[in-house]
């Protein structure tokens, strides 16, 4: 097997269930960001072999029409991955083997999601005598009468946050510091050259949810589980709409493209444990990733981007991990950005690419990791190095 590398990383900004991409289709969507990422790598859409995108909720094979919308060659195949919540990093790890094993020398893969506009589902009766019901975004369509709540969806959480001693007021502080992180990134311009604007409008350089906040705004905000649940809307992730694509190329068309600043992929791993765990298993899917890499010592990840649901889970991982402060979500994460879902994980391996490899850089990173949890109690991680340049 031969190398793979991550030459370019561009996403849209995140937006609102309703907002800032309220009538966009998934293509319309995706695609300008699949012409950003190959522009940014110096590559033709004639050039590319193959499109692998994570994708959730429209259905069928989405991917194939994003390609096509895209302006690739209709002779360019495309497939689409769903494992719902990691689809897009589960996409960039599928390209980037597709590249090692010499099947494919450029293949676009990321993930995109518009719950704004994607199609409604309805879960079969039990009986010809009830009526259909609608399935919540991003809920299975075996979820009982009312779909599965908030409630149900937090319990881990909150079960986790009593085990660990994380209090109420560890997790809304957490998020206060995770948005002046995210709103410092933005003043400083580190999300200038990751985010395409899909219209010359400033709204959209900036994720929508990403907004000044009052820190006693947290403290007054309803728990899921009153009264003694502590996982509530403000320290929780919401479901966003959102693309993110990479472009994944062989070490021949690296080295035909100058060597430039890239992510190689060094290891990955993919964790499950029992549903009811589902808020740690990112962190299970981390420990698996370092020992796969050769220990602690061996990794030494400088930049770690994770897709976390709740800040609990945020702060188990800070623990369990390790990690410092100034490693885990440097510029804000998912509770501040917004989680569009199968699109998520393809936004770790973008802002990596930030972090570590665009020309504006500062360089002082060169292991990362991008790691997110997925519904069913699995985990998916990733650790890159940059190189070139």
């Amino acid at each position: 097997m031969t190398s793979a590398f991550i030459v370019a990383a561009r996403r849209s900004a995140i937006g609102r269930i309703g907002g800032l991409h309220r009538s966009r289709r998934l293509a319309d969507l995706a695609s300008p960001v699949v012409a950003a990422a190959l522009a940014d790598a110096r590559l033709e859409p004639s050039q590319v072999a193959e499109v692998i995108l994570g994708n959730a909720t429209e259905g069928s094979n989405p991917a194939r029409l994003v390609a096509l919308s895209s302006g690739l060659p209709e002779h360019v195949p495309a497939m689409t991955v769903d494992r719902q919540c990691s689809s897009g990093l589960d996409a960039v790890l599928a390209a980037a083997r597709l590249v090692a094993t010499g099947e494919a020398p450029v293949v676009v893969a990321g993930g995109a999601e518009s719950l704004s506009t994607a199609p409604w589902r309805l879960a079969r009766p039990r009986s010809p005598f009830q009526v259909p019901h609608f399935v919540p975004l991003g809920q299975s369509g075996n979820a009982g009468e009312d779909g599965e709540g908030a409630t149900d969806r937090f319990g881990g959480t909150d079960a986790l946050a009593a085990r660990l001693g994380i209090s109420r007021t560890a997790q809304d502080a957490w998020v206060a510091s995770s948005f002046a992180r995210a709103l410092a990134a933005r003043e400083a311009g580190r999300f200038l050259a990751e985010i395409v604007p899909l219209r010359h409008n400033a709204e959209e350089l900036k994720d929508q949810s990403a907004v000044e906040v009052d820190p006693e705004d947290f403290a007054e905000m309803m728990p899921f589980a009153p009264p003694h649940g502590t996982a509530t809307p403000g320290n929780t992730a919401s479901l966003h709409d959102g693309a993110a694509i990479a472009v994944v190329v062989s070490e021949k068309v690296w080295n035909d493209l100058g060597r430039p600043r890239a992510l190689q992929l060094l290891a990955a791993a993919t964790a499950a444990l029992s549903p009811r765990d589902e808020v740690e298993a990112p962190i299970a899917a981390y420990k698996r990733l370092i020992e796969r890499a050769g220990g602690p010592a061996a990794a030494a990840v400088e930049a770690i981007e994770l897709n976390e649901t709740s800040a609990t889970q945020a702060i188990a991982f800070e623990k369990a991990s390790g990690a410092s402060p100034a490693a885990l979500n440097a510029d804000g994460g998912a509770i501040v950005r917004g989680h569009p879902l199968a699109a998520s994980g393809a936004v770790l391996v973008a802002r990596l690419f930030t972090r570590m490899a665009r020309p504006a850089a500062s360089l002082a990173a060169t292991r990362g990791a991008a790691v997110v949890g997925t519904s069913g109690g699995m985990g998916v991680a990733a650790l890159f190095e940059a190189i070139g340049g």
